[in-house]
């Protein structure tokens, strides 16, 4: 067994359980202590689990990791999605882009682009593409989160409403292995359905850890999207469902 087999076996059993000793996985495993405290370091790193004294526990479903913790997770994957997905974005499109730290990359990413017209929900999003002479910029109205600069709310919703775009790119907390699309604020979570029945293609941008993460709000389904971009290929019951609903799998 590899260091990633390992890891992904790690992260099933701590689900499976709840928690998960040092002691209990040097035993599972056969490997040394030094050797699982390093995989629970890199796991918690990369927020799929929850390092606790003793040993590991799962990632919270109701509260999401600090969003200052999130701009630097996992940022080179994060980075490597974002020019891939901007690669498949045509100049002089229409776009919605949501709340996330993988959409704010990128946003960064499209900014070699010409004459592209952005809706977002993101006070990040519309930083970033301000200086863009050739862009227009939309922001929606509603209630801005002083946490990430997210815009959610009622007045959102219906503002979003007000367009058929493009492209939608949106961002997400967590995929269930039934392919259900997964959040932490029902608010945001409200948003992101209007993104997707007024986008004619959908785009999701979500690195590897998001495929082990359990938030509590249900935002959708796999089968509503039309290309899944990501950095590790995606455990085998969500292969399926890609394929199933024919949605394209594109791996940076």
């Amino acid at each position: 067994m590899n260091q990633q087999q390992r890891q992904d076996a790690i992260i099933e059993l701590v689900r499976r359980q709840g928690y998960a000793s040092i002691e209990q996985l040097t035993e599972h495993f056969t490997v040394t202590p030094q050797t699982i405290r390093r995989d629970l370091n890199t796991l918690a790193t990369d927020g799929r689990i929850r390092r606790v004294h003793g040993g590991a526990g799962l990632e919270s479903s109701t509260v999401n990791t600090a969003y200052s913790t999130r701009k630097t997770l996992n940022l080179e994957a994060k980075q490597r999605i974002a020019a891939l997905l901007a690669r498949h974005v045509p100049d002089h499109s229409s776009l919605f882009i949501n709340i996330g730290t993988s959409n704010e990359v990128i946003a960064e990413a499209l900014l070699d682009h010409q004459g592209l017209e952005v809706i977002t929900n993101n006070l990040n999003v519309a930083a970033i593409l301000q200086h863009k002479e050739d862009f227009n910029v939309i922001i929606a109205g509603g209630e801005v989160r002083s946490r990430d600069g997210g815009i959610i709310g009622e007045a959102t919703i219906d503002f979003i409403n007000q367009f058929k775009v493009d492209y939608g790119i949106i961002g997400i907390s967590g995929i269930d292995e039934d392919g259900s699309l997964l959040e932490f604020d029902y608010q945001e979570v409200r948003v992101a359905q209007a993104i997707l029945r007024n986008s004619r293609q959908v785009f999701l941008a979500t690195d590897h850890s998001k495929f082990q993460r359990n938030p509590v709000v249900r935002q959708g389904n796999l089968a509503q999207l039309d290309a899944l971009f990501t950095d590790r290929e995606p455990p085998e019951a969500i292969l399926r469902l890609l394929k199933q609903h024919d949605v394209a799998l594109h791996l940076a």
